[in-house]
């Protein structure tokens, strides 16, 4: 005997699918940017996420990875002369992350390659910051 499926489930399990394929597109566009600046998909995404100076642990955070393969993608970065590591302003024990210039010219390049033919591309910025609050919402974050 089958039964139907809870209604709740069916629209659960099609969101998931959404949410996955839309990240793998997402992940395909990062992939192919980095690859025409040269860099490794890793690479790219610490350059999009470094709005500014920030100690590895924000940038790990964004990047959505443990500190220590950050510092492995920042040692690349740094050896590639983008980012330096320097003192903290306001804590002596700490270090902050700064993009040298070529690596704000690398990342402004970046930012255009990743806004051409972009997977939420087809989204109106009204209907980006919705998803976005609908995403926040569902991982229940502020």
């Amino acid at each position: 005997m089958t039964t139907s499926p809870d209604p709740q489930t069916t629209a659960e399990r099609r969101v998931c699918g959404l949410v996955n394929g839309l990240a793998q597109q997402i992940a395909d566009h990062v992939r192919q940017a980095a690859l025409e600046l040269g860099l490794t998909a890793p690479q790219a995404t610490a350059l999009r996420e470094m709005t500014g100076p920030m100690p590895m642990r924000e940038l790990a955070g964004r990047m959505s990875c443990e500190p220590s393969n950050a510092t492995f993608v920042v040692d690349k970065l740094e050896k590639q002369g983008l980012v330096e590591r320097r003192a903290h302003p306001t804590d002596r024990r700490a270090r902050q992350l700064v993009l040298t210039p070529e690596g704000s010219a690398l990342r402004a390049r970046l930012l255009e390659l990743l806004a051409r033919d972009s997977p939420l591309g087809n989204l109106t910025p009204e209907q980006q910051h919705t998803l976005q609050g609908l995403l926040v919402k569902a991982l229940d974050r502020p």
